[in-house]
Formats: structure tokens, sequence, C-alpha cells
């Protein structure tokens, strides 16, 4: 198996519901936790910025991860939004196989 843990930050919840569920009804996603209220201090064009956001922690196959990125992408609000992959090298072997399931 092949499985994705993918992070994205969203500037409100409503925006982090909607690329959830598009993520989900387009099958590119298993399941989309949303944690709230994290601090965020970055560089952006040369200032340091610091916003509070909510992060997307995003499950999905290998197979799936380039769609996802893409329509992330295409339909974040941001300029420039986080989308990073992890591959997930040990779990609950159930869940994985759920996760596979779920994106067939």
């Amino acid at each position: 198996m092949d499985e994705y843990l993918f992070l994205s930050t969203v500037n409100n919840i409503e925006e982090g519901k909607k690329i959830g569920r598009v993520l989900l009804e387009e099958k590119l996603a298993a399941c989309v936790n949303i944690v709230q209220n994290l601090c965020s201090i970055y560089d952006w064009k040369g200032e340091i910025e610091e916003e509070n956001e909510h992060l997307l922690l995003i499950k999905t196959t290998g197979e799936k991860r380039q769609k996802l990125i893409q329509k992330i992408i295409e339909i974040h609000s941001y300029e420039e939004p986080e989308v990073i992959g992890l591959r997930i090298e040990d779990g609950s072997e159930s869940y994985l196989k759920w996760i596979n399931e779920v994106l067939k």
C-alpha cells in the first residue's frame, strides 16, 4: 500500500470545510481533519507575517496525490497554498486498508 498525509493551511474554517468536502466528493481524499486555531509565522515577499490559521490533515493514496495537489491549488484562496505530502511509513493496517478501499 502507498498512503500519504498531506498538510495544508487555510485562513478560515469555512474554506477548510469547502476544500475537505471537494476532496472527498471527488474521491481524492478518504478523510480530512481540521485542526483549528494555530499561529503561523512565515516570510512572505520579504516581510515576516503572523496569522491565525487552521491546519488540514488530508489522508490519501499515492495514486491520488498529484490530482489532490492540483485540486487544492485550483480551489484554494491563497496565492501560494501550502500543500505538503508525507508518505505514511507505518500505521494501523486496518486504517490504511480503509483509506485504499474508500479511494478505489
